[in-house]
């Protein structure tokens, strides 16, 4: 009897770990899909640099506000680009960072799992012995 309730004890718990894990396996999915959008952006915000680069300082530079473009100097339009740049790769090192540590959540769990596993087939095997 003291078997099967420890036995019960365990399964709960494995359910409890399992559920846990899907969750972080979850937030990994979102991160990687927002790590993905940013590093789109920044790829296109790079390129939106290099063309402000190419133009000659006296050039005229227009910037969409809605429906309507509204002229823009063109410092003041490649520091916005750099500081949109500095922004989205601040973004991506905490996405990083924050990918990272639960990666170290989801691989805690798994050891978890597994330990609860040879538990509970430790004592199905103790109880076929039986």
């Amino acid at each position: 009897m003291g078997s099967s309730s420890a036995l019960r004890e365990l399964q709960r718990e494995l359910e409890t770990k399992t559920n846990d894990h899907s969750k972080i396996q979850k937030d990994i999915s979102k991160n990687h899909q927002v790590r993905k959008k940013y590093t789109i952006q920044l790829g296109e915000n790079e390129l939106v640099l290099k063309e402000l680069d190419l133009l000659s300082d006296d050039a005229n530079v227009f910037k969409l506000i809605g429906p309507v473009l509204v002229k823009q100097d063109l410092a003041e339009a490649r520091a916005n680009v750099r500081k949109r740049i500095e922004y989205i790769t601040a973004e991506l090192k905490r996405l990083d960072a924050t990918l990272q540590d639960m990666e170290e959540k989801q691989n805690s769990k798994k050891e978890a799992i597994f330990k609860i596993q040879q538990r509970i087939q430790s004592l199905q095997a103790g109880k076929a012995k039986a």
